[in-house]
């Protein structure tokens, strides 16, 4: 039986530009993946990933991706999966900005069956946009647990 979509919905007090940098940029990732080194490429087909020292502190990559539609600074669509990304699941994030604030909604589906990552995603998906926003309207985040 295929999984329900994941959807969450936020508002960040901060210009589009800036929410969009959020979520893409190098440093704002660092940050909010306490130190993640992050790497994106825009272009469809184009790869993103986290990486960092694992438990033993030899390198490893977190999470793998591949990004199928940019459109700065209104929507990224993307396909992500733990590790290498031997199973990976759709993510859609649209921006629409609002009076004062940017409307952030975050649509991850098409999980496979054997996808170990729902029920991490449907926990982490909250506490990765409470960071973002956090970040983006006061300028620092709080530790995730």
């Amino acid at each position: 039986m295929p999984k329900p979509p994941l959807t969450f919905t936020f508002y960040i007090a901060a210009p589009l530009e800036k929410v969009w940098d959020g979520l893409v940029s190098k440093q704002a990732n660092a940050t909010i993946f306490l130190g993640a080194d992050f790497e994106i490429d825009l272009t469809p087909g184009g790869s993103m990933t986290w990486s960092g020292p694992g438990k033993d502190g030899r390198p490893m990559r977190y999470v793998s991706g591949e990004v199928l539609k940019a459109e700065p600074p209104r929507l990224l669509e993307y396909r992500f999966g733990p590790g290498e990304g031997a199973v990976m699941s759709h993510v859609t994030v649209a921006l629409t900005p609002e009076t004062e604030a940017v409307k952030v909604v975050v649509t991850n589906d098409q999980f496979a069956d054997n996808d170990p990552s729902y029920e991490q995603n449907a926990d982490g998906w909250p506490r990765i946009l409470s960071r973002l926003k956090t970040l983006l309207e006061t300028g620092k985040t709080f530790r995730p647990h």
